[in-house]
């Protein structure tokens, strides 16, 4: 689900860069960088979160997707300088294999990381986007994820200058619950809550496949 124009705009700003530095920082300290590593952004947005990638993690290439051409379109500007190093694509984060056929990425298992700045909660159908991250990992590979509850999207303030979708929207429990059941395993000291609203954490691909929680 694309962001409305109020939402678009907030993504671009100066106060969402500096909080996304922050995030960054601490999912850093959570999980550990990425240096050299090929990895995968869900939801580029206008590009930011790519660069903190490429420049705070070490990641060697992402590629990136966004449903928004115009987001894209301003990822590419703002990326200019890290060409040859990032591929952006148009398309879903539910299905990676045709939205990074131009370049022929997201088809098999091998990404070292797969970063999701708040993204995930503007997915309808998020748990397929959560077996696409398990699907596109290497065991052993990290997802870092950077959410927003259901506990946040019923404030006013989200209800009313922003577009989510409104149903089976996911708690921060009913979220770390879901990951196990995609192979992702998270430890306790990889997770950390913002009043119940937002949540920040680290899981890793497990080798074994979802289901088995062996790590």
């Amino acid at each position: 689900m694309r962001m409305n124009r109020v939402e678009s705009a907030l993504v671009d700003s100066p106060p969402r860069r500096l909080l996304q530095r922050v995030e960054a920082a601490r999912l850093a300290r959570m999980g550990g960088r990425t240096p050299g590593a090929r990895v995968v952004e869900l939801g580029c947005g206008p590009g930011y979160g790519t660069k903190l990638i490429l420049d705070v993690f070490g990641a060697a290439r992402v590629d990136a997707v966004d449903l928004d051409p115009a987001m894209i379109h301003k990822a590419a500007h703002r990326l200019t300088r890290y060409r040859g190093r990032v591929n952006l694509a148009e398309g879903s984060a539910t299905d990676l294999t045709a939205a990074f056929s131009a370049f022929g990425g997201g088809s098999d298992a091998g990404y070292g990381a797969v970063f999701d700045f708040a993204v995930i909660h503007h997915i309808p159908r998020w748990r397929e986007a959560l077996t696409e991250v398990a699907r596109v990992l290497q065991p052993g590979g990290r997802f870092f994820f950077d959410e927003v509850t259901a506990t946040a999207l019923a404030r006013p303030s989200y209800k009313n200058l922003f577009d989510h979708p409104t149903d089976d929207r996911f708690t921060a429990g009913e979220f770390l619950a879901e990951l196990p059941r995609h192979g992702l395993h998270i430890a306790d000291r990889w997770r950390t809550y913002i009043g119940g609203d937002y949540l920040l954490g680290v899981a890793t691909r497990l080798s074994s496949g979802p289901g088995h929680d062996d790590a």
